[in-house]
């Protein structure tokens, strides 16, 4: 059995950043929350909220620590993999790479000792101060990475010199069509994964009996965050949405399964993309739906399939993807306004809330991994959206290699990640402290530093 180098080289590379944004995704956002939580307990002294970020603290630098490693094997396989890209882009993806690690990994990596083991070294003051510069480092992370990649699907700001990518104005470059668009899903994306995984371990250990003293204040603020956020993040999905028709109108196309050029195209909600007939068989659609949604105007053209030729991606892929994101938005939807309602209501969840939200703690992974996958294969068949093909810049590696080393990384990855959620559920797990005995510590903490 043959396989294709550049099928495998593509799958070693959605392998790996699979894996790596796993992580990201939750530092991101975790890290904001961290800050809320030692904000309130400056303000309150309530050590509930003192318990909370010890707690989550552990679980963050534990993520931080698998995500710059896995960060540091995707900047490898530009080199090893992806030689051409780096050739025919380096001048603008190299740059923006370094702006990434100079502005905002040394920011995080400075402060993060502090933030981590510097509370009875430090006033709360400076406690307070560190942990929000490392949340600012890694938003200014997530800057830098959306922008090069937003770029790479909506470029902007460059000329074609010899078949060389070259600047000729960097703010149109940073700024380009789509990175507000993808900064704001991100960001967002990344505090509902969070708001999730802390009211789902949270309600998991109230349910087993091991929850401390701050953790149905964490749960609710889980609930109470994804209530907000998430109609957010519908809104600035619709507007990403119209932004991505103007400038990538085959992705929508194979995100929507539009076949052909229509007005007044339909909605389908779910079907089987058959490309061979170029049609969605077994399709359930809403009349003229789509041009609604993708145009704001109900008899909208949208552009089918066929205008494209061999310049669209895959259908199926890109199709699913996108009902896989949409249909866990709609359930985080469900489940954080029902169980924000009983907050609001000043009432206890039930045992059944309980278990709905344990069930949703890892929903925001499956989410940014769903709509990852539309972006990046959506891209296809280019790296740089128009400008460069990914067959032209992959390595000339034997198919024999690319698939030893990604059965490699296959098994290295499974085994660190069952290995982080055995570790998230022993924290999780281990018996809390009483709130005297936090109360004990915090009182000889104070009589340290006096």
């Amino acid at each position: 059995m043959e396989f294709d180098p550049i099928i495998l080289a593509r799958i070693q590379f959605a392998l790996n950043i699979s894996f790596h944004i796993l992580f990201p995704t939750i530092s991101i956002g975790l890290c904001w929350v961290l800050m809320f939580f030692r904000l309130r307990f400056t303000q309150t002294q309530n050590i509930k909220w003192e318990y909370a970020y010890y707690f989550w603290v552990k679980i963050f630098a534990l993520t931080f620590a698998i995500g710059v490693v896995s960060g540091i094997v995707m900047s490898f396989q530009f080199g090893t993999n992806w030689p051409g890209f780096m050739e025919k882009a380096g001048n603008v993806a190299g740059p923006l790479l370094g702006y990434e690690v100079l502005t905002a990994f040394f920011l995080e990596a400075s402060f993060l000792a502090i933030m981590l083991f510097g509370k009875n070294r430090v006033s709360n003051r400076v406690h307070l101060i560190s942990t929000l510069i490392v949340a600012l480092g890694t938003s200014m992370s997530a800057f830098w990475i959306l922008s090069l990649n937003s770029w790479m699907q909506t470029p902007d700001g460059y000329v074609m010199k010899d078949g060389v990518i070259h600047i000729e104005n960097w703010i149109d470059i940073i700024f380009n069509p789509s990175f507000p668009y993808r900064l704001a899903h991100m960001l967002i994306a990344s505090l509902l994964t969070v708001s999730f995984l802390i009211a789902g371990v949270s309600a998991w250990r109230a349910r087993s009996g091991v929850h401390g003293p701050g953790t149905i204040k964490v749960m609710k603020t889980g609930v109470i965050l994804a209530a907000i956020l998430t109609p957010v993040q519908i809104f600035v999905g619709d507007m990403h949405g119209l932004n991505t028709l103007e400038h990538q109108p085959a992705k929508i196309a194979a995100i929507e399964g539009i076949w052909h050029t229509e007005k007044g195209a339909p909605l389908t909600l779910f079907g089987i993309p058959n490309e061979e007939e170029q049609r969605t068989d077994y399709a359930i659609k809403i009349p003229k739906l789509a041009s609604l949604i993708l145009a704001h105007d109900i008899d909208a053209e949208l552009k089918g399939l066929n205008e494209f030729e061999n310049e669209h991606p895959p259908v199926a892929p890109v199709f699913w993807s996108f009902r896989v994101m949409v249909g866990i938005g709609m359930l985080m939807l469900a489940v954080s306004w029902f169980c924000a309602f009983t907050i609001i209501r000043k009432k206890d969840f039930s045992k059944f809330q309980y278990t709905l939200l344990s069930a949703m703690t890892f929903s925001g992974w499956v989410a940014v991994l769903a709509g990852w996958y539309v972006t990046e294969i959506g891209r296809q068949p280019y790296v740089v959206y128009g400008l460069l093909r990914t067959s032209d810049v992959v390595a000339d590696h034997a198919a024999g290699t690319v698939l030893t080393t990604l059965i490699g990384y296959i098994i290295l990855y499974a085994f660190l990640l069952v290995s982080y959620i055995a570790t998230l559920r022993y924290m999780s797990t281990k018996p809390a402290r009483s709130l005297e005995l936090l109360q004990e510590k915090a009182q000889d903490d104070t009589e340290k530093e006096l």
